[in-house]
C-alpha cells in the first residue's frame, strides 16, 4: 500500500525521508559512539590511555597494544590458536544448533495442533524472566549429572535452547499464512518438506536476526568457561583475552585489555554487517507479497 507523495521502503532518497533522517541520525551518531571509542581507545598510546581528562579520539595511533597482547599470548602454557578454535567451534555449532531447534519449536507451537501447546509456549515466556545467574546452580547440575564437565557440550548445551528466540521466531511463523501450508498439504507434502520449503524461506528476517542473538550470547559468554570447565585447553577465547589482561595488572595490561576489547567486538559488527539486509526487511517485504 503506498500513499500519495511518498512510497513506503523506496530504494532510493526521496524529500519525503528527510524528516525521518534528521531524527534518527542524532540517535545512530549516539548509539555508534561506544564503538567508536572502542576502536579509538584500542590503538591509544600509554599517556594517551591514562590522561586526565580522558580523550575520546586517539591523537597518536600506535599498534603496541597489539603487539603487547600478541607478546603475552606466546607466553602462556596454551597457545592463542588453541582458543580460537575453541570459540569457532562452540560458536557455528550453537548457532547451527539452536537456530535447528528454534525453527522447529516455533514451526510446531505455531502451527501444529496438539495438546498442550499453549502450556509449553507459557512455560517458554516464563522463562524469559530468569535471569541467567537465577538458573546458575540448576543449570551446572545438569551439565554435572550428563557428565558434560570438560567438554564442547558444556559451552554448547546451555546456550542452545534461548526463550528470547523462540519467542521472537514463533511470532514471524504466525504470520506465514495457512493457505500456503494447506496447498502444500493437499499436494501431498510432509510437515518436514512444509517447514523446509515454506516455514524456513519465509522467516528469514527472524532467522538471521536470531543468528545475530544467539552468536552475540555465545562469543561474549564466559560464564561456561569459569563454572562448567576445568581443563584450560577447552575454554574460550573471551575468556583468554580477559583473563590475560587482568592478569597483567600493569600499565601495559590496560592497553591490552583495550586491544582485546576491540578484538572481541569485530565480529560482532562483521556479522551484523552481513545480514542486516535481512534483519532490516520485514515478513511483508520478504516473503509475503
Amino acid at each position: 500500500m503506498a500513499y500519495k507523495g511518498h512510497r513506503i521502503n523506496p530504494k532510493r532518497f526521496e524529500p519525503s525521508q528527510l524528516k525521518i533522517i534528521i531524527i534518527v541520525l542524532p540517535l545512530v551518531i549516539f548509539m555508534a559512539l561506544p564503538i567508536i571509542y572502542i576502536i579509538n581507545h584500542a590503538f591509544k598510546p600509554m599517556e594517551e590511555l591514562f590522561a586526565f581528562p580522558p580523550t575520546f579520539f586517539v591523537r597518536n595511533a600506535t599498534m603496541d597494544n597489539f603487539t603487547s597482547l600478541i607478546k603475552a599470548s606466546r607466553t602462556a602454557g596454551i597457545p592463542m590458536s588453541r582458543y580460537v578454535f575453541n570459540s569457532l567451534l562452540v560458536t557455528i555449532l550453537s548457532i547451527f544448533l539452536s537456530l535447528l531447534f528454534t525453527t522447529c519449536a516455533a514451526f510446531a507451537l505455531s502451527k501444529i495442533k496438539f495438546r498442550a501447546k499453549n502450556t509449553l509456549m507459557n512455560i517458554n515466556q516464563a522463562a524469559i524472566m530468569f535471569v541467567a545467574t537465577a538458573v546458575l546452580i540448576p543449570r551446572y547440575l545438569v551439565i554435572s549429572f550428563g557428565g558434560m564437565i570438560d567438554t564442547y557440550f558444556a559451552h554448547i548445551f546451555p546456550v542452545v535452547a534461548m526463550p528470547v528466540v523462540l519467542f521472537l521466531v514463533k511470532q514471524f511463523v504466525d504470520q506465514v499464512p495457512d493457505s500456503l501450508m494447506e496447498a502444500a498439504y493437499i499436494d501431498g507434502a510432509t510437515d518436514f518438506q512444509v517447514y523446509l520449503k515454506i516455514i524456513l524461506p519465509m522467516i528469514k528476517p527472524a532467522i538471521a536476526t536470531a543468528a545475530i542473538m544467539v552468536f552475540q550470547n555465545v562469543w561474549g559468554n564466559m560464564e561456561t568457561s569459569n563454572y562448567f570447565v576445568n581443563d584450560d585447553s577447552m575454554k574460550t577465547l573471551t575468556f583468554y583475552m580477559n583473563t590475560l589482561a587482568n592478569a597483567n595488572n600493569t600499565v601495559a595490561g590496560q592497553g591490552m585489555a583495550a586491544a582485546a576489547a576491540l578484538i572481541m567486538i569485530v565480529p560482532n559488527l562483521v556479522l551484523f554487517i552481513l545480514l542486516q539486509k535481512n534483519v532490516m526487511n520485514t515478513m511483508a517485504h520478504s516473503g509475503i507479497k
